[in-house]
């Protein structure tokens, strides 16, 4: 089969691999219809991501159908369409039955798949766990509408669950690339007063404001952040901080914009250590939540899709197929043409109208 593989720091390849066998009772073998790029990718390939190990196929945010079970597999069938989890847990562990399974004790826990075990980025894929790291959807939701339930809109469903959100609150948002754009989707949930969004790209910008997930956008390139959201919050701050950008300077802007009392939540991935100025920031009082997602409730954010709620089409801005991933990397990583994320379909001609059997949804 094909496959995007990590073949060492600063190199990624599009190979032929063996097909993935079930190992354990609670495998699933998947067959991948429809994949995508992840600023996580980049980072792995940049040695970014010291657990990611060279060899393994890359890829973490993808559906597919299911093809095999284990016999310990409960839930799934062969034939079900679904969405498959970033974070690979037990679902018995300490960490687990407390909901933090980005922290699964298990060996393969966390975040394995595209990482540390073989990913998605390819025509089939085995699923540890499968019975919790696979949600259904349903066939009312296409491929396209499900592609982000594993890890981006559940990055910002996890994360706007983290700010303490109140009806009525401003919330600010560092970062309108697919993380933050997601973030802003799941804020909207909470009814805040006002969505901010910061970021240095206008076209990103633009896009959060005509689809309606930012009420107001700010470019520290072109105003002073801080003063535009004290004016915004008659002098107080924003109520919640959402730091989705990992830039140089963002984590010090996410902490001077936020009112006392506030929380800030730091859900982007930096590839540098960052400081916090204890005597600076002395007398706000802020509670900082940070960590990696998790994406243990991927079955709400389901329902959410399939209601309406949560719509992250706006994100797709560009299509492929896998045999022409690797120049979608070159755009992605690029950051060329406006894109902010690829839809890449895999092992069949695909249109985004219909289910993987050829129905239409």
């Amino acid at each position: 089969m094909k496959a995007v593989v990590f073949q060492g720091v600063g190199e990624i390849g599009l190979e032929e691999r063996p097909m993935p066998v079930l190992q354990e009772p609670g495998d699933a073998l998947v067959r991948v219809t429809l994949t995508t790029i992840c600023s996580s990718d980049i980072h792995i390939k940049h040695g970014a991501v010291p657990r990611a190990v060279p060899g393994v196929i890359l890829g973490h945010e993808f559906v597919g159908v299911v093809e095999q079970v284990g016999a310990g597999v409960c839930r799934f069938r062969p034939g079900d369409r679904v969405a498959v989890n970033v974070e690979t847990f037990c679902g018995e562990c300490f960490f687990c039955r407390r909901g933090y399974v980005n922290n699964c004790a298990d060996p393969q826990g966390g975040w394995s798949l595209g990482c540390r075990i073989d990913g998605g980025q390819a025509e089939y894929v085995r699923i540890p766990y499968a019975d919790n790291g696979l949600t259904a959807i349903p066939d009312s939701v296409t491929d396209e509408a499900a592609l982000f339930t594993g890890d981006l809109l559940s990055t910002g469903y996890w994360g706007a669950g983290l700010g303490e959100i109140r009806k009525g609150d401003t919330v600010a948002v560092i970062g309108a690339g697919p993380t933050g754009l997601c973030a802003m989707m799941c804020v909207k949930l909470y009814e805040p007063a006002h969505i901010v969004a910061v970021d240095v790209d206008p076209g990103r910008l633009r896009l959060a404001r005509e689809n309606g997930l930012a009420d107001v956008v700010l470019n520290p390139l072109e105003c002073d952040v801080k003063s535009e959201i004290l004016a915004l919050t008659g002098g107080r701050g924003a109520d919640c901080v959402m730091e989705a950008a990992g830039g140089e300077r963002t984590f010090e802007m996410a902490w001077q914009i936020a009112r006392p009392n506030a929380v800030v939540c730091v859900i982007a991935m930096y590839e540098e250590d960052q400081s916090l100025p204890l005597p600076q920031m002395y007398g706000k009082n802020l509670v900082f939540k940070t960590g990696g997602v998790d994406g243990c409730r991927c079955g709400e954010i389901m329902e959410l899709i399939a209601e309406g709620r949560l719509d992250s089409g706006c994100l797709i801005t560009h299509r492929t197929d896998l045999d022409h991933i690797l120049e979608a990397y070159r755009v992605f990583e690029e950051k060329r043409d406006n894109v902010v994320k690829y839809a890449v379909s895999v092992g069949r001609h695909w249109d985004q109208n219909r289910r993987p059997d050829g129905g239409l949804t």
